[in-house]
């Protein structure tokens, strides 16, 4: 838009240049031939009076008068006698004597002008006027005795035509530039409510529902702003209120249902009838997914509600200790957890507290749920040179998934018969993808070399300085369903 204005500005100062330079131009382009063929027509008139004398001292004056004509102007004088073919002393007979002007100025006592182009002029200006005997007007009888000629150059007219038409050019250019840049300026200040209101809408859409944008500009933009804020206000508030409950209820819910657990545990222990165990292993299994359903949901509040800042973290060191965890589950089926990549102790990343272990969590339980018996998980762990991220890969030897599920993979609630199988709750990729996006990371799904699925997270690296040691007492694995 900004770019569409600015180019309307100029075209329409273009436009009002245009038509006030350009006549100015012709109009004095067209002044310019008219003085000077004026001016060499009078001074042929005063040779041909000159000449028309007769007297001796009058033709030594034309002489002198030649003379200095062909010094101080660039044009040289020719005279010819009334029979086309003798020269008049003292000026000596022309190259071409019997051309169509001379014909025209001895034969019929006309005076033609010829600019030499039916452009603007040619290289000479020829004026040639016939010279009558001494005597009344032309036109009464005045015998013709004679034709005078000036040929004029106009080289020096030429540079003043470009002076004219330069000078022009190159002021236009100068105020178009100067407009350019004050339509630029123009712009950007007309353009700049609706940016502000398109930044404030850009941020929304990435998630940040804090963003509102300053009541700027005309009444219009004023007006659609204060409207888009009052929405944006609303909708915090209805968000943050879901969060709220979607966290209470499930803190509230965590109690009852691991009462409900043990309570199931007890009749468990108590019941030896074996069609009654298994009702009761059965509502066993729903609450161990149920409960991990409501630990998801209050992983996520906790997520949306950003609690705490990403702060500097050791790579390498937290994927070792979050791995140690995860090796004796995988040892129970025959799988083997791989670390390979090239970064080192000193690599750092920014991760908000916890929220690192939670996504190796999910990720690595995922993993290991699709793991074929005997299988390898590959984790790498890239410093991706160090600058714009650091990377760390998960890659198992599963069924993979289509790119339709890939799509769907970070949706809530979504189960992937080839991801989670039907035991997950549909939560742990959504909460890999909240809490790698709050660290200003980023999360992909893509197919692994030889099948599997290989999850990719770019996370930010963090600047130099001393890390933040990561607990060397293993935590229990937590599912990421």
């Amino acid at each position: 838009m900004i770019k569409r204005l600015i180019v309307s500005y100029v075209a329409l100062v273009a436009v009002a240049l245009a038509a006030f330079t350009v006549p100015v131009a012709f109009t004095l382009t067209a002044q310019l031939r008219g003085d000077t063929e004026e001016s060499v027509r009078r001074e042929a008139t005063t040779m041909a009076l000159l000449l028309g004398d007769g007297d001796e001292p009058a033709r030594q004056a034309l002489a002198r008068m030649a003379g200095a004509y062909a010094d101080e102007t660039p044009g040289t004088v020719e005279v010819v006698a009334a029979d086309g073919r003798s020269a008049m002393p003292p000026l000596p007979l022309p190259g071409d004597p019997g051309d169509a002007a001379f014909g025209e100025a001895l034969g019929r006592g006309r005076t033609t002008v010829d600019w030499g182009s039916r452009r603007v002029w040619g290289p000479q200006l020829v004026v040639t006027v016939p010279v009558y005997a001494r005597g009344g007007p032309a036109g009464r009888g005045e015998r013709i005795v004679g034709a005078v000629r000036v040929r004029y150059e106009t080289a020096d007219l030429t540079d003043r035509l470009w002076r004219i038409w330069g000078f022009r050019a190159v002021l236009a250019v100068g105020v178009l530039a100067v407009a350019a840049g004050l339509g630029a300026i123009v712009a950007r200040l007309l353009t700049k409510p609706l940016r502000q209101l398109n930044d404030m809408a850009s941020r929304f859409g990435d998630g940040d529902l804090t963003a509102r944008s300053p009541v700027t500009g005309p009444q219009e933009t004023q007006t659609l702003a204060r409207a888009l804020n009052q929405g944006a206000e609303r909708l915090d508030t209805l968000v943050a209120s879901q969060r709220i409950f979607v966290a209470d209820a499930s803190h509230q819910l965590r109690t009852p249902l691991t009462a409900l657990r043990l309570s199931l545990d007890n009749i468990a222990d108590g019941v030896d009838d074996e069609f009654v165990r298994e009702d009761v292993d059965q509502a066993t299994a729903e609450v161990v997914r149920m409960s991990r359903l409501v630990s998801g949901l209050l992983v996520l509040a906790r997520a949306e509600a950003k609690v705490s800042a990403p702060e500097p973290l050791a790579l390498r060191e937290l994927v070792e200790e979050r791995l140690s965890v995860w090796r004796p589950a995988a040892d129970e089926r025959g799988v083997t957890i791989v670390l390979t990549g090239d970064a080192d102790a000193r690599l750092r990343v920014l991760a908000g507290p916890g929220n690192l272990d939670q996504v190796l969590d999910n990720v690595l339980s995922n993993a290991l749920e699709v793991s074929p018996d005997q299988g390898t998980i590959t984790v790498r762990v890239d410093s991706g040179g160090g600058h714009d991220e650091a990377v760390l890969e998960v890659v198992d030897e599963g069924p993979g998934m289509s790119a339709a599920e890939q799509a769907r993979a970070f949706d809530r609630f979504w189960r992937g018969q080839g991801l989670t199988g039907r035991s997950g709750s549909g939560l742990g990729l959504a909460i890999v993808k909240q809490l790698v996006t709050d660290d200003g990371g980023g999360v992909a799904l893509r197919d692994a070399p030889g099948g599997g699925l290989c999850v990719r997270i770019g996370l930010r690296p963090a600047a130099e300085g001393p890390p933040r040691w990561i607990s060397p007492r293993p935590a229990a694995p937590r599912s990421g369903g």
